[in-house]
């Protein structure tokens, strides 16, 4: 979360295969809790939560908009922090998809009770994932699209796109550099892009974006966060 990480002018040096597996292996290495999943931001878990359900609930079919509320999918869902106080309340059913198994083993006790209406726990990196084509009302991409490199973000994103549902979206909500370059962190194998790049690689997907938002009220000194939505 914080911007701590090491400039390599917008390019990794490692193999896609070591860039793969040395964020599996940083992620792995950590604790299933709030705290390891925010990079010890816990604290702006409710203001993330809150501006969230702000952006999406308008685009929602029981608050006015076009999106029914059947089924959504959370990419890169960790111990399932989205899924538990975002999605659950918002939709029917919810599917995870996370690279650690710890953290998908973890999920079902950290949501509790409404874990029941998780309908999938998949464990897969999201550049080895397909969503089931037509399956989905809303795809959540939090904090996890800087692991993948810019050719599987793309072909991700187009993979997303079949998954959804008539009147579906996808919801991308990212850190961005304040710089023409894009960031490469070293320590969890990930890059943060400029937001010209991130809109860029959306529009060479085939995806629209419908909205588009800074998230507010976060501590001075993280990166800028913005959110999309895309159909």
């Amino acid at each position: 979360m914080a911007d701590t990480t090491t400039h390599v002018y917008g390019k990794s040096t490692k193999t896609e295969a070591k860039f793969y597996s040395d964020a599996k292996e940083y992620w792995d290495g950590l604790q299933p809790t709030i705290d390891a999943m925010l990079g010890g931001y816990a604290k702006i878990s409710p203001t993330d939560i809150d501006g969230s359900r702000a952006f999406l609930r308008p685009f929602m079919k029981i608050s006015g908009g076009e999106t029914n509320s059947n089924r959504a999918l959370d990419c890169g869902a960790g111990i399932g922090r989205i899924t538990k106080r975002l999605l659950l309340p918002m939709f029917t059913t919810v599917d995870l998809v996370e690279l650690s198994q710890k953290f998908v083993d973890a999920a079902p006790k950290f949501i509790g009770e409404e874990s029941k209406r998780v309908g999938k726990f998949t464990c897969s990196g999201l550049q080895d994932f397909t969503p089931d084509v037509g399956h989905y009302d809303v795809i959540w991409c939090q904090w996890v699209l800087g692991h993948l490199r810019n050719d599987d973000l793309v072909n991700f994103f187009r993979r997303c796109k079949k998954g959804l549902s008539e009147k579906g979206i996808v919801v991308v909500k990212e850190n961005v550099t304040s710089t023409n370059n894009s960031d490469f962190d070293e320590l969890d194998s990930s890059f943060t892009r400029p937001l010209d790049v991130l809109v860029q690689l959306i529009q060479n997907s085939g995806l629209v974006i419908l909205k588009q938002q800074k998230q507010k009220g976060f501590p001075k000194g993280l990166y800028d966060v913005y959110m999309f939505a895309l159909k």
